[in-house]
C-alpha cells in the first residue's frame, strides 16, 4: 500500500474495506494491554526461589545483620554485583530499594532543592533551569522534570545515540542547561545502543556545561539483549575519567526486570563526590535500605556468571514476542509508505512511526478494537508529539498468540488511519 500514489478512487476502496475488516475485529471483544513494559508472568517465576532462600540466615559476609537499621549505600555484595553492571569502582555505588526510578526523582528534586555541591549550586537558582531530552524518549523521565518545573527541550535520537552535535551545541549557547537524560543502552523506546563516539563526547559535556550540570544516565536494559551476542557499549565512567568529568554524570539500573520488578535492588553510581553529598539528603529520610531484599538478591544471583544465566532465561521467554511483531510489521509495511520501525537487539520496546498526524488515531482506533497501546505523545515531554507520528509498542506482557493477535489489529488501525488522513487531506 503506497498512500502518495493512490487515487482517490483507490483510497476509498480501502477505506471501505479496512472499515469492514476493522469492524470485524470489533466484534472480537478482545482485551489486549501492551501500554506498559512490564516483565510477563512467566519472566518473573524465574527469580520465585527468592521466596525463603536466606532460611533463616541474615548475616552478610562481611558479618552484619541485614535485618538491622544503617548501610545506608547498601551491602558490599550489592555493590559489586552493581559495580560489575555498571563498570564503575565499588566505591562509586550505592545501592538501594526497589526502584531506580525513585533514586532518580530523589536526585533530580536534591539538585534542584539544594545542589550537589552547596545551596549555590541548586538549580532553582536559576531563573529557568532546562534539561535536554532525547526524544523518542521516557516518558517518566519527563514527569519528574515536569513536577520540579525544570523546562524540557528536546534533542532528535540518532542510530548512534543523541544528535551530539546539537546537544554541545545548545550547552555551549545556554548556561542554564542543567543535564540531560539518557538511556544509553537499547533506548526507550528506539532500541539504540550509543556508540563509543557518543559515549565519549557525552563524557566530554562536563567540561563545557556549567559547573552543576549532570547527565542522568539511566541504563536500565544494561543486561537485557534479545540475542545470543548483545550489544557492547563503552563505559560512561572510563569515558569520564579519561577526561576528569567523573561528578557530571550519574548512572542509574536496577533488577526491576530481572527479578522481581515489585521488589528489587536498585543502583546508582557516581563519582565519590556525588554520593557522598546524596547519602547526606537521603540520610534525612532514611536509616537505610531493605538489606534482607538486598541480600536475598545476592543468593539468587551472586555474580555476573550467575546474572547472564538467568538474563538469557528471560530471553528465551520474550524474544518470540518481539520476533511475532516485527515480522507481522515487516509482512505489512516492508514495502509500504505507512510507517518505519527499529528492530532492537534489546530492551522492552519497539518503536513505531506513522505517517505524520496518525498516531493519535491509531491509539484510539486501537483502544476501540480492544488493544490498549501506550499513549500518542508519551515519548516526548509534555506529551507533545509535533508530529503526532510516535507509538511505542510494549509486547512483553501479553503471549505470543495475544502479541499476534494485537499486531493484527494494529496493522489494520495503521492502514485505516493512514488511508482517512490522507482523504481528508
Amino acid at each position: 500500500m503506497q498512500l502518495n500514489q493512490a487515487s482517490q478512487a483507490q483510497l476509498s476502496q480501502w477505506q471501505s474495506e479496512l472499515t469492514a475488516e476493522y469492524q470485524a475485529l470489533q466484534q472480537q471483544h478482545l482485551n489486549l494491554d501492551l501500554t506498559r513494559g512490564k516483565p510477563s508472568t512467566e519472566q518473573l517465576s524465574l527469580s520465585d526461589a527468592l521466596d525463603g532462600i536466606l532460611n533463616g540466615n541474615y548475616t552478610t559476609a562481611d558479618g552484619t545483620d541485614a535485618r538491622n537499621y544503617g548501610g545506608i549505600d547498601g551491602i558490599a555484595e550489592a555493590k559489586a554485583l552493581g559495580a560489575n553492571i555498571l563498570q564503575v569502582n565499588a566505591d562509586e555505588i550505592l545501592v538501594g530499594g526497589n526502584s531506580s526510578l525513585t533514586l532518580m526523582h530523589q536526585t533530580l528534586t536534591m539538585a534542584y532543592l539544594f545542589g550537589f555541591n552547596d545551596p549555590a549550586s541548586a538549580w532553582k537558582n536559576e531563573t529557568a533551569p532546562k534539561f535536554l531530552c532525547p526524544v523518542p524518549g521516557y516518558d517518566r523521565h519527563f514527569s519528574i522534570c515536569e513536577q520540579l518545573g525544570i523546562e524540557m527541550i528536546t534533542v532528535p535520537m540518532t542510530a548512534t545515540g543523541p544528535d551530539m552535535d546539537q546537544v554541545e551545541a545548545m550547552i555551549k549557547a545556554d548556561s542554564s542547561i542543567k543535564g540531560m537524560w539518557c538511556v544509553p543502552k537499547y533506548s526507550n523506546p528506539t532500541g539504540v545502543t550509543y556508540s563509543d563516539e557518543t559515549v565519549d563526547r557525552i563524557a566530554q559535556l562536563g567540561k563545557i556545561a556549567s559547573g552543576n550540570f549532570r547527565v542522568m544516565w539511566d541504563n536500565a536494559y544494561a543486561v537485557h539483549g534479545l540475542t545470543d551476542t548483545p550489544q557492547a557499549m563503552a563505559s560512561i565512567m572510563a569515558a569520564c575519567r579519561k577526561h576528569n568529568t567523573e561528578d557530571s554524570v550519574i548512572q542509574f539500573a536496577s533488577t526491576s526486570k530481572i527479578t522481581h520488578a515489585g521488589s528489587g535492588i536498585a543502583f546508582m553510581a557516581s563519582a565519590p563526590s556525588n554520593l557522598k553529598a546524596f547519602k547526606a539528603f537521603l540520610g534525612i529520610g532514611t536509616i537505610g535500605p531493605d538489606k534482607v531484599n538486598q541480600l536475598r538478591h545476592m543468593k539468587l544471583i551472586p555474580n555476573m556468571d550467575a546474572l547472564q544465566s538467568h538474563m538469557a532465561k528471560h530471553t528465551a521467554i520474550i524474544k518470540p514476542r518481539f520476533d511475532s511483531v516485527l515480522r507481522n510489521l515487516d509482512a505489512a509495511f516492508s514495502d509500504s509508505d505507512l510507517g518505519a520501525w527499529e528492530k532492537p537487539e534489546g530492551g522492552y520496546f519497539i518503536s513505531f512511526d506513522a505517517q505524520s498526524g496518525c498516531a493519535q488515531r491509531i491509539v484510539q482506533l486501537a483502544a476501540e478494537a480492544g488493544v490498549k497501546l501506550t499513549p500518542a505523545g508519551a515519548t516526548y515531554p509534555y506529551s507533545n508529539d509535533p508530529e503526532d507520528r510516535n507509538i511505542r509498542i510494549a509486547p512483553t506482557v501479553p503471549t505470543v498468540e495475544q502479541v499476534e493477535t494485537a499486531m493484527q489489529v494494529f496493522i489494520v488501525c495503521v492502514k485505516l488511519a493512514s488511508v482517512e488522513a490522507k482523504l481528508a487531506a
